[in-house]
């Protein structure tokens, strides 16, 4: 039975059907790059966000490989501006007395040595208002209800937050709705990835110890018992530190959620050290199921998925911005051969889904096996015979789409891990079992929201 907001609705004069080329849902990086570029084409593209900018996301560590697209996009300076800049990463574990540093720059490619951090509600905002000056119609406090597609193209309803229906009619539909899922979960076409299971509690801190020197904006990565923990430093002062943990640790939790958190880092001592001094920002820790998965599909007829809105990843090498921003790069192309090529649509279509799942693909190799003890012993122990540690470093900064030759390098070091696994059974055997036993679904925190308590 319809509620009363519908029925009344029912009865109301339907909106007047606005039109354009095409419609982008969700105005991140995803979608704020693509409706940028398409609007650069010549094209009318609208642009709707559910919130309004700025707005909190997280996800604050950028790859070397961003660098590029934010300079294609031209906003460079502002993103320069914003951010706190990140040379390298800091391994921290707890079965080793030393830490491990290494640098972008030492990566196959010299060219890509460093990238930033930045608060994503200020990062978001950048590209979002870039998309409105290059031309996109930007939309805010507008959520989509419902996407109806036939054969000359799609019609939109929405809902504006005073209550108003707004629709469009576009020749093409762009989902980077992140997280929301608008298409996937029309289509039923996303799919948990039953290989990696996580969960994430996280929160700002004031006054937090940092590294020194060039060194400063690092990103930290330390394991742990149950999971690894992040530490991102950020230009405003605040760190960003959360926990990424196996979803039966969450599920044990038995105390309110800050106090758990504490006692969470307080699992990793080097880390917990830097926080003895620091603050809570708004005394708020936040926690939400980061339940990876992935898309039966990314594109169709007349619409594209893209980000997070396709596929979503473990966030343990900060692929998810560069991914969304790529990604967007080739869905332009693909969507201007769709409308202006159709003949050529399906093979374009084919390459596309091919590309989409590359990067996910490799990244996904070392995320599952990330608190496998050969794989933290080799990135605590780094050594550069046959130009592994070089391999090794073009992917954590993102140059998985260029011409860098580093993929021998990097297949080198998968024979070398699957070398220390074979000649050490016992610990590769409990390493295996352990990750099986972890990744478990826990029914209570699938799909949980992010939650806060004070």
């Amino acid at each position: 039975m319809p509620d009363a907001s519908t029925a009344t609705a029912s009865t109301e004069t339907q909106p007047m059907t606005e039109g354009c080329d095409v419609f982008v849902i969700g105005g991140g990086p995803a979608g704020a790059t693509i409706a940028t570029l398409l609007a650069q084409q010549g094209r009318d593209v609208v642009l709707v966000d559910k919130e309004h900018h700025p707005r909190f996301h997280i996800g604050e560590s950028l790859l070397p490989a961003n660098v590029d697209l934010f300079r294609k996009l031209g906003v460079l300076d502002q993103i320069n501006a914003i951010g706190m800049e990140k040379w390298g990463i800091e391994f921290v574990s707890l079965e080793h007395e030393h830490r491990s540093y290494v640098e972008f720059g030492d990566a196959w490619d010299k060219s890509m040595p460093m990238a930033w951090q930045v608060r994503r509600s200020e990062m978001d905002e950048v590209l979002f208002r870039n998309a409105a000056a290059r031309g996109a119609r930007t939309v805010e406090g507008c959520k989509v209800r419902d996407v109806q597609f036939d054969g000359d193209g799609a019609t939109i309803q929405a809902r504006m937050e005073d209550g108003a229906s707004r629709s469009w009619r576009a020749r093409f539909v762009v989902d980077a709705s992140g997280r929301d899922t608008v298409l996937a979960n029309k289509f039923k076409s996303k799919k948990k990835n039953p290989k990696h299971n996580s969960t994430a509690v996280f929160a700002h801190f004031r006054n937090a110890r940092r590294l020194e020197g060039k060194l400063e904006g690092n990103v930290s990565i330390c394991w742990f018992p149950h999971g690894w923990i992040w530490f991102i430093p950020l230009a405003d002062g605040t760190t960003s530190v959360g926990a990424v943990c196996w979803p039966y640790y969450l599920k044990s939790r038995d105390k309110p959620m800050k106090e758990f958190f504490f006692d969470t880092l307080a699992m990793a001592p080097e880390l917990a050290d830097r926080l003895k001094n620091a603050e809570l920002v708004d005394d708020a820790v936040h926690a939400t199921g980061n339940f990876a998965y992935d898309g039966t599909h990314a594109t169709g007829e007349r619409y594209l998925m893209l980000g997070d809105a396709f596929s979503f990843v473990d966030p343990m090498f900060s692929t998810g911005v560069l991914l969304a921003m790529h990604n967007a790069f080739d869905g332009a192309e693909l969507i201007a051969t769709a409308l202006e090529r159709p003949a050529q649509y399906p093979k374009a279509r084919r390459a596309y889904e091919a590309m989409v799942r590359r990067a996910p693909r490799e990244y996904t190799w070392f995320i599952y096996r990330a608190t496998n003890p050969t794989i933290r012993d080799m990135f605590m122990n780094q050594n550069n015979i046959m130009r592994i540690k070089e391999a090794v470093l073009s992917l954590l900064a993102g140059d998985i789409y260029g011409n860098t030759p580093f993929w021998w390098g990097l297949r080198r070091f998968k024979l070398v891990y699957y070398l220390i696994s074979w000649f050490n059974p016992r610990r590769t055997w409990r390493g295996w079992r352990r990750h099986h036993v972890a990744i478990r679904d826990m029914g209570r925190l699938q799909g949980e929201t992010i939650q806060t308590e004070g």
